[in-house]
């Protein structure tokens, strides 16, 4: 269960996080805005991996989480007053999730899928389901936190992609959906009644639609209630190529019909589902969904909605048929009043005593990781031993990462490594993560300190690191750089053909004004069910001793 213990977050800079989220509503990001400040937008409205986005609205305010898996702080809550400029706000999931097969290796692709969020009498919820547990559901008062520890509404193992429904009769009910490498079953949507409470299933789940005949790997349903209609929202035909479907029925068990009412058409945007309805305080209807592109992950768009003879249409449909596909740019919603540009955070400048709040670990939060130095305006990271069968960065748990926030931007940081001088094997420096990574990386060898420019092919697999450049350094100070750059080419189509090729250059300065390129260009490569992430470690071997060294990161920016 979650630890929400306010003294143990005090500690790790957690807790008191959340109301510096505040601070930053207005940060507007120079590599990413989709406001184009004209009265429109431009798709995505977040250029980053928030997959299997749910939204729901609030008077003027709207709310949307995404699946965090096993990265920690998990289930981020995001917030808006026009759907196109949104920020960070909290994390309902803030420290840890358990129990822990392994405290310190990460789950890779565990934990949190496919979150909905809705507000009922006063109260935020957000159900989940995790693959090899069952459906969760932890709620709040307030939506930047406290959230309540962890509920476990329906133990059972795949069932994935829940969501929430209370009934104008008090019936509660949760939709859901399996997750065929678990329950080896798929492609059907499934229902169960709740208690009053909505903290634990009082019937079994009984399926209401079977999609393996036009709809297979049906998944994601979103439940919603219009006139005498119950609506289910769901994707079908897998994540990069699907489509988006609405079913309807009188009777909340069904029967069900079906309408295709959202798929990619003549767009570019790749598999256009599974998503949000949302209205607007004056009544306008509109969809945010996701779209997989590989590296940079699972970007959030958003589309007009229209309902049609008790249909809905989603984006523009141009032939008329009940189907729409995605635009590209759009008029913004009319929410009554024009607000401020703003993006979700990206810099960090380590002044405070928090982090910012797009970081996430890898695994469950260990207190002996970092140190939050808002006094030296520096994070100082602990190096961590790694685990005893360690292979390369991917079995390791505290890895500091955030979301790539544009097709084209560049990540530089500034690093002083204090390594200890007892042993050698230390090692700090900037990481591209995925199931390949690559990085620029400081050690303390036998013969002083290396920069080194190293690449991991299939990290995954368990394939060791090899070293492209590498230089000994004088000086322990240094700034580290990596540029992403994507002309929107596609991966060959025998490798599935949707995914952006995103290439990395890493280079270094000693003095923050030249910067030298060291080593090859590298492709990024996405995680597991997660886009590249960016960021920063600090290591040691695993080995016993009594402490280690550090190393102390002045800042972390985002740029063009």
């Amino acid at each position: 269960m979650t630890m929400n213990i306010s003294n143990a977050l005090l500690g790790l800079g957690l807790l008191v996080a959340l109301p510096l989220a505040a601070q930053e509503e207005n940060y507007v990001s120079e590599v990413w805005c989709p406001d184009q400040g004209n009265g429109t937008y431009k798709n995505p409205v977040l250029y980053a991996d928030y997959s299997d986005p749910d939204a729901c609205r609030v008077g003027d305010d709207f709310y949307l989480t995404a699946s965090s898996f096993n990265c920690l702080p998990g289930l981020p809550i995001l917030h808006s007053k026009d759907l196109v400029n949104w920020t960070i706000i909290s994390h309902a999931i803030p420290y840890a999730l358990a129990p822990v097969q392994s405290p310190e290796r990460p789950e890779h692709g565990n934990r949190i899928w496919a979150p909905a969020i809705r507000h009922h009498d006063g109260e935020f919820y957000i159900f989940w389901g995790d693959p090899d547990r069952g459906a969760f559901m932890v709620k709040a008062k307030d939506p930047k936190g406290p959230w309540t520890e962890p509920v476990l509404v329906k133990p059972a193992k795949g069932i994935i992609d829940t969501c929430p429904f209370w009934d104008e009769d008090g019936k509660v009910y949760m939709v859901h959906a399996y997750a065929g490498s678990r329950a080896e079953f798929k492609s059907v949507i499934s229902i169960c009644e709740l208690n009053a409470e909505a903290t634990r299933a009082i019937t079994p789940s009984r399926i209401i639609f079977d999609g393996h005949e036009a709809h297979e790997t049906c998944e994601g349903p979103k439940m919603y209630k219009r006139g005498d209609y119950y609506y289910i929202f769901h994707p079908a035909g897998g994540v990069p190529t699907g489509w988006q479907v609405v079913l309807r029925s009188k009777n909340i068990y069904g029967p069900y019909e079906w309408r295709t009412v959202m798929a990619q058409g003549s767009s570019p945007v790749n598999g256009p589902h599974q998503g949000a309805w949302v209205n607007t305080p004056t009544g306008e209807d509109w969809f945010l969904h996701f779209q997989d592109v590989g590296a940079y992950g699972r970007l959030v768009h958003l589309q007009p909605m229209k309902w049609i003879d008790g249909w809905p249409v989603i984006g523009t449909d141009k032939d008329g048929d009940g189907c729409g596909e995605p635009v590209l740019t759009y008029r913004k919603p009319d929410v009554g009043q024009t607000y401020p540009i703003c993006n979700p955070q990206e810099r960090d400048e380590f002044d405070g005593y928090t982090l910012s709040p797009q970081w996430q670990w890898h695994a469950n939060i260990n207190e002996k990781w970092a140190y939050y130095a808002g006094d030296q305006s520096i994070v100082r990271l602990y190096s961590y031993p790694v685990v005893k069968d360690y292979k390369n960065l991917w079995d390791v748990a505290n890895l500091l990462l955030q979301k790539t926030p544009a097709p084209n931007f560049t990540a530089t940081m500034k690093l002083t490594f204090k390594p200890d001088k007892r042993y050698t094997g230390e090692r700090s420096g900037l990481v591209v993560m995925g199931m390949d990574y690559a990085g620029v990386i400081l050690e303390n060898t036998e013969t002083g300190l290396e920069l080194s420019q190293v690449e991991c092919l299939k990290a995954d697999m368990g394939m060791p690191e090899q070293k492209n450049a590498s230089m000994a350094l004088a000086d322990n100070t240094v700034y580290l750089r990596v540029k992403f750059s994507t002309d929107g080419s596609k991966i060959a189509e025998s490798d599935g053909g949707h995914d952006l090729v995103v290439t990395c250059d890493f280079s270094y300065s000693l003095d923050g004004k030249r910067f030298k390129k060291i080593g090859d260009s590298f492709q990024a490569k996405e995680g597991r069910w997660i886009g590249a992430k960016v960021g920063m470690f600090c290591t040691r071997p695993a080995i016993k001793i009594n402490d280690g060294g550090w190393a102390d990161v002045d800042w972390f920016r985002i740029t063009k």
